[in-house]
C-alpha cells in the first residue's frame, strides 16, 4: 500500500484537481492507496484572515467567507456533473454555515481563541477533501472519504498540537484492517483532541498527516506531490540555476526542510524514519519527472553538498559579560526563560571563553525574548557583570547541508571565502559535531547574493556569473556589447564565465533587467527605457545586490568618474576607460584604490592608457615583483599619432583632425587630445601606478596649439580656429621635414619630473616609425637599465578600447 499527499497547488483549481485525480486513478490500478489532500491554494490564509478580521469587529469577514464559499462552489460546478452535485453542495453548505456561526461568534465576542482558530483554519482541508472525494468517484468508483479527525488524536495544545501516536497508530491500523476500498481519501492538517475538538498539526501539516498514516500502516512508499520536481539544491525562486536532487538521506532532508526548503514540512520525516519508509517528492504537473527520493541509503554522488537552504526573518540575541565566565547554569537560565516564553531557538553558538552566547530566533519573538532575558539576568545586569541582551533583527540563516561533508576537508573555508569575496558579512557561525550542517547568520538583504554565490561555488562546475551595469553605449560601448554577444557562449564553455548585462545607460535613457538584457535588440530597449538618472542608477545597482556585480564606465564624464567610490564601498567592481578618476587629485586616486582593497571590489582601468594594450597590467607585474620604474618615455595618444602620421602637404591639419574624430580616435571634445591634457592624464596614471605621488599640475604641458584655439568653448569654434591658424601647423610640419624628423607628441618621466609635448623625432628613434594610431611605452627600471621594456601596438579606436574593457571584465571573472 502506498500513501499519496497532494499539496495546495495540486488542488488549487479544477484544472489542477483533474490532474491530481488522473494521477490517483493511474496509481490505483496497481496499488491500494491512502490519499491526503490539502486545502485549495490560498484558502487556509483566507480562513485565518477571516478569523482575525471577525475578532477585530470588522464585518469584512463576511466578504472573505463569501469568497471561500464561491471558490468551493465553482470547483463543484467544474468537477462534478450537475446530477451528482446535490449531496456535496448540501455538505459544503452545512460546513460553510458552521464556519459562519463560528466567525459570527468571534465578531460578537471580539476575540479569537486558539481553539476556535484551529477549528476555523481546519475548514480548508475539510471542504477540499470532501469535494475531491466526490469528484474522484467519477473515475474511481471504489473510493471512500474518511475524516482524519476520527483517526489522528492529539493533545489539546491548540495551534501546536502533539500527536498521541499510541492511540493514533491503533486507530489507523484498525481502520485499514477493515477497509477494502481501493482509495481512501483524507483531509490533511486536521486532527482532534481527546474531547473531540478540532486541532491542527501546524502549517504544512498535511505532509505530516500523510507521514503519520504511512507509518501506521507500514506503507511501501510515501509520495508527496507538489508543484516542483522534488527538493532542489537551493530555492529555485531565488537561485535560477538550482537543480533537483535525485536522492537524499532522511537526515539531509530534515536539515534542508528545517532550513526553509518549503517543499517538505520538517516533522514529516520523523514518523516514517524508524521504519525506513522511502519518501518521494513528485511534481503533479510533470508526473513523469523522477523527483527526489528520500531514504536511509541514498546515492551520495561526488558532491559532498546536497543543498543550500535558508531561514528568513531571524533575530540574533547575544548575552555577554564577564559574569558568565566559569559560572555554571548561565546557559540553562537563558534557555529556560525562552522555553517558558514558548520561544523556539533556531540557532546557537558559544565561544569557548564562555564570555558570550549567541542564539537565533524569529524576528517576531525578539522583543519578547529580550524583555524576558533582561528580567532573568537583572541582578547581573545591575552589577555590570552581564550586559543587557543585544538584539539584531532582519537577519537570515544560510546553511550548507550534506551527509558527506565530514569526509571532505575545506568545505567551511570555501563557504566563508566565497561569501567574503562578495562582501557578505557573517554575523555568527554554527557547525555540529556531525558536520552535516554548516550554518551562518547574515544580513537579510544579502541572502539572494549569498545563495547564488554559494550555489555557483558548489553546484555549477565553478561557473562564475558576472553581472554588468554599463554606463555609456556610444562608439566604444556598442563595440563592447557586440563583443559580449559574440563571445558569451565561448566564455561559458571554455572559461566558465557567464556574462550577463543587467543595465545599459546613455545620457538620455537607461534600462534594467535583473534576469539579463537580451543583447539582440539592446538598442531598442535602451531607446524605450526610462529617463536616465545617475542617482537612480546607483541605487538600483546597490539594491539589486547581485553577486559579482561590475560597473562598467565607457564615458568621458566627470560626474560618472565621481561615483566610483559609491560602487566600490558596496563591493561592486569598477571597470573604466574614463581617465578622469585616476588622474584626479592624488587623495581621490588613493581612496579608490583603498576602497577596492577594503571591500574586495576590483578597480580596473587598463584602457586608461593604451586602449587595449596591456601597459598598466605589465607595470603592475613589474612593481609586484619588486622592480622599480626610474624613467618612462612614451607616445600615449593614438589619436595624436594618427593625426601627425597623416598630416601632410596634401592633407591639412584641420581635415586630419576631423577624420580622427570620424574614426573614433579622439575624445568627443578633440581639444582634450590636442591640448595634451589626455596625454598628461595617461602619463600621470603610469607614474602613480609606478608608486610615485604626483598631481596633474606637476606635469609640464608644452602645448603646440595656439592660445586662441585653446580658448574656444565648442567644437565648431575649435575647428574654425584650426583653419584660421593653418599656417602655424604647416610651419611645424615644414620644420620637421627640414630636420629629417617626424612630429610625435611625447610624454616623459624621470627624476620625479614629468612633461608632455610635441617633439621632432629623429630617424634613429624607436618612436620614428610609429605608424597609424599606435602607442609605444618605454619603461626603464632597476632591471631594464640599458634596454627598456617596450610595449607597442594600436592605442586608439573603438574596437581595441572595447577589447581592453572586455579583458578587464574577464580578469575579474578569473579572480
Amino acid at each position: 500500500m502506498i500513501v499519496l499527499k497532494f499539496g495546495g497547488t495540486s488542488v488549487a483549481n479544477a484544472t489542477n484537481i483533474t490532474k491530481t485525480i488522473n494521477i490517483i486513478t493511474h496509481k490505483s490500478q496497481e496499488d491500494q492507496l491512502a490519499v491526503v489532500v490539502s486545502a485549495f491554494s490560498g484558502v487556509t490564509d483566507l480562513l485565518i484572515l477571516a478569523g482575525k478580521t471577525a475578532s477585530a469587529k470588522d464585518k469584512a469577514y463576511k466578504e472573505i467567507l463569501n469568497e471561500i464559499d464561491k471558490k468551493h462552489k465553482d470547483a463543484i460546478d467544474e468537477l462534478i456533473p450537475l446530477s451528482e452535485q446535490s449531496d456535496i453542495i448540501n455538505t459544503i453548505n452545512s460546513d460553510i454555515n458552521l464556519l459562519k456561526t463560528l466567525l459570527d461568534g468571534c465578531y460578537l465576542l471580539g476575540e479569537l481563541s486558539s481553539r476556535t482558530a484551529d477549528i476555523v483554519a481546519g475548514f480548508g482541508e475539510l471542504l477540499s477533501s470532501q469535494i475531491i472525494a466526490v469528484a474522484l468517484k467519477q473515475k474511481v468508483t471504489d473510493a471512500v472519504f474518511k475524516d482524519s479527525r476520527e483517526l489522528i488524536k492529539t493533545n489539546s495544545n491548540f495551534g501546536k498540537a502533539t500527536v498521541d501516536f499510541t492511540v493514533t497508530n491503533k486507530l489507523i491500523a484498525d481502520y485499514f484492517k477493515n477497509n477494502t476500498n481501493q482509495v481512501a481519501l483524507f483531509p490533511g492538517f486536521i486532527a482532534s483532541s481527546p474531547d473531540g475538538n478540532t486541532t491542527t498539526l501546524g502549517r504544512g501539516g498535511s505532509d505530516y498527516t500523510a507521514a503519520i498514516i504511512a507509518a501506521a500502516i507500514k506503507a511501501s512508499v510515501l509520495e508527496i506531490w507538489t508543484d516542483v520536481n522534488g527538493m532542489f539544491t537551493a530555492n529555485p525562486r531565488i537561485v535560477k540555476q538550482a537543480q533537483p536532487i535525485e536522492t537524499i538521506s532522511y537526515q539531509e532532508a530534515m536539515e534542508l526542510s528545517h532550513f526553509g526548503a518549503k517543499v517538505l514540512y520538517p516533522p514529516t520525516i520523523q514518523p516514517v524514519l524508524k521504519d525506513n519508509i522511502p519518501i518521494f517528492i513528485k511534481n503533479t504537473f510533470e508526473p513523469e519527472a523522477y523527483g527526489t527520493l528520500i531514504s536511509s541509503n541514498p546515492n551520495q554522488g561526488s558532491n559532498p553538498i546536497k543543498g543550500i537552504s535558508h531561514i528568513d526573518n531571524i533575530a540574533l540575541l547575544t548575552l555577554e559579560g564577564s559574569g558568565m565566565i566559569g559560572v555554571a547554569g548561565s546557559s540553562k537560565r537563558l534557555f529556560e526563560v525562552l522555553s517558558n516564553e514558548n520561544i523556539n531557538v533556531i540557532f546557537i553558538t558559544q565561544a569557548s571563553s564562555e564570555h558570550s552566547i549567541c542564539i537565533g530566533i524569529l524576528n517576531a519573538d525578539a522583543d519578547k525574548a529580550k524583555a524576558a532575558i533582561d528580567k532573568t539576568f537583572e541582578i547581573e545586569i545591575a552589577q555590570n557583570r552581564v550586559d543587557p541582551c543585544i538584539v539584531e533583527k532582519d537577519l537570515c540563516i544560510v546553511a550548507l547541508v550534506g551527509e558527506s561533508m565530514k569526509n571532505h576537508q575545506g568545505i567551511s573555508g570555501k563557504m566563508f571565502s566565497t561569501l567574503g569575496k562578495n562582501n557578505v558579512n557573517i554575523r555568527a557561525i554554527a557547525q555540529g559535531a556531525s558536520e552535516r550542517n554548516i550554518s551562518v547568520v547574515i544580513n537579510e538583504k544579502d541572502v539572494k547574493k549569498a545563495l547564488n554565490t554559494l550555489h555557483e561555488r558548489f553546484f555549477e562546475d565553478n561557473t562564475k556569473q558576472l553581472n554588468l551595469f554599463v554606463m555609456g553605449v556610444g562608439n566604444v560601448g556598442e563595440k563592447f556589447i557586440d563583443q559580449i554577444s559574440q563571445q558569451k557562449k565561448f566564455l561559458k564553455e571554455n572559461l566558465k564565465i557567464n556574462l550577463r548585462v543587467i543595465a545599459l545607460a546613455n545620457s538620455r535613457k537607461m534600462v534594467f533587467d535583473e534576469d539579463g538584457i537580451n543583447l539582440h535588440d539592446w538598442k531598442t530597449k535602451v531607446d524605450e527605457g526610462e529617463t536616465a538618472d545617475v542617482n537612480t542608477f546607483i541605487r538600483r545597482v546597490i539594491d539589486l545586490n547581485l553577486r559579482n556585480s561590475i560597473f562598467v564606465d565607457i564615458t568621458a564624464n566627470y560626474e560618472i568618474a565621481g561615483i566610483y567610490s559609491q560602487f566600490l564601498s558596496q563591493n561592486v567592481a569598477v571597470v573604466t576607460c574614463n581617465k578622469i578618476a585616476c588622474s584626479s587629485e592624488y587623495e581621490n586616486y588613493k581612496n579608490l584604490k583603498n576602497l577596492s582593497r577594503k571591500y574586495n571590489a576590483p578597480f580596473l582601468f587598463e584602457t586608461n592608457v593604451g586602449a587595449g594594450l596591456p601597459i598598466i597590467d605589465t607595470l603592475k607585474h613589474l612593481i609586484a615583483s619588486g622592480d622599480k620604474v626610474n624613467r618612462i618615455n612614451a607616445v600615449l595618444s593614438g589619436s595624436l599619432n594618427f593625426i601627425f602620421n597623416n598630416f601632410s602637404e596634401n592633407y591639412s591639419f584641420h581635415d586630419v583632425v576631423k577624420e580622427a574624430g570620424v574614426q573614433g580616435f579622439t575624445e568627443p571634445d578633440p581639444k582634450i587630445d590636442l591640448s595634451g591634457v589626455d596625454v598628461a592624464r595617461k602619463i600621470l596614471i603610469l607614474i602613480r601606478e609606478s608608486g610615485y605621488e604626483m598631481e596633474m599640475e606637476d606635469i609640464v604641458n608644452n602645448s603646440f596649439l595656439p592660445a586662441a584655439c585653446m580658448e574656444t568653448t565648442n567644437n565648431d569654434d575649435f575647428f574654425k580656429s584650426l583653419l584660421k591658424y593653418e599656417a602655424h601647423f604647416d610651419n611645424l610640419l615644414a620644420e620637421a621635414k627640414a630636420k629629417n624628423s617626424r612630429l610625435k607628441f611625447v610624454a616623459s618621466f624621470e627624476n620625479g619630473k614629468a612633461s608632455v609635448g610635441l617633439q621632432f623625432i629623429p630617424a634613429d628613434s624607436p618612436f620614428y616609425n610609429l605608424e597609424g594610431k599606435d602607442n609605444i611605452v618605454q619603461f626603464y627600471t632597476d632591471r631594464y637599465v640599458d634596454q627598456p621594456l617596450l610595449i607597442k601596438g594600436a592605442g586608439a579606436g573603438a574596437a581595441v578600447t572595447a577589447s581592453g574593457i572586455f579583458a578587464d571584465v574577464i580578469r575579474i571573472g578569473n579572480v
